[in-house]
């Protein structure tokens, strides 16, 4: 790693929800961590649900979030990498933010060594046991015949009934996850299984709506990295260590 300079990993903004004014209000508040982490950034990383719902047209992109995309441009015009990995909200994004904002997309989670630590990185979704029916949605979000069908759809209709679907889900799920456990959390399940294989020194995930930080086998460790619905948290890694944080606490 460059001298001084640090990495910075954040997810779970889901623009768009609950309503426009709120989900404005969200924005400019990460729009304001992006400008704090500009500052000594060496790469930042987007892990997923950066949009509660995104799906690119051939000549047609979901309307607002134009304060984010302008400071993501920004941010790659000056020469600091973004990542951005797909999330179980955000899968539908195809090469815009590649082309109009020059940020680095990642489709599948996988291994990633920075300076001397080795991390796994991905949104999180469909990993460990469980959720069956989620994986087999995935499946047919994923699949090409389908987006295409979505494609037919009129841009007014198909996100308009996007966003009702996913407003009223929001809606009967209001309140902030909790930890589960160490043997019912998935995803902690799921780093263990990696670790008889590889080792990694540290697990960064977004997905589960709530910050955690919990010491796996052998020196390991799992980060959740929370959302910005409830409690604006990311984490920082300084080439020795990562941190979990919370932004304008």
């Amino acid at each position: 790693m460059q001298p001084g300079k640090k990495i910075y990993f954040s997810s779970d903004y889901h623009l768009g929800v609950p309503n426009s004014s709120d989900s404005l209000k969200r924005e400019k508040k990460i729009v304001r961590w992006l400008e704090m982490a500009q500052k000594d950034a060496q790469e930042i990383f987007l892990m997923g649900d950066i949009f509660d719902f995104w799906f690119e047209y051939k000549h047609a992109i979901p309307k607002g979030f134009i304060r984010i995309q302008g400071k993501i441009a920004e941010i790659t015009d000056s020469g600091i990498p973004v990542h951005f990995f797909i999330g179980n909200h955000d899968m539908w994004m195809f090469d815009y933010f590649e082309k109009e904002l020059g940020v680095i997309m990642h489709r599948k989670h996988g291994p990633r060594e920075i300076g001397e630590k080795k991390f796994f990185l991905g949104h999180g979704d469909g990993l460990g046991p469980g959720d069956n029916g989620y994986k087999f949605i995935k499946k047919v979000f994923a699949n090409k015949f389908c987006q295409w069908c979505f494609a037919r759809i009129h841009p007014n209709l198909g996100i308009g009934m996007a966003n009702y679907w996913s407003r009223r889900s929001r809606s009967k799920n209001k309140e902030p996850q909790k930890f589960l456990g160490a043997d019912k959390e998935w995803l902690i399940t799921y780093c263990n299984k990696k670790l008889e294989d590889n080792h990694y020194d540290y697990f960064i995930f977004g997905h589960r709506h709530w910050p955690i930080e919990h010491k796996l086998q052998n020196g390991s460790f799992y980060i959740n990295l929370g959302d910005w619905l409830h409690h604006c948290t990311y984490a920082v890694f300084d080439g020795e260590k990562v941190e979990l944080k919370k932004f304008e606490d």
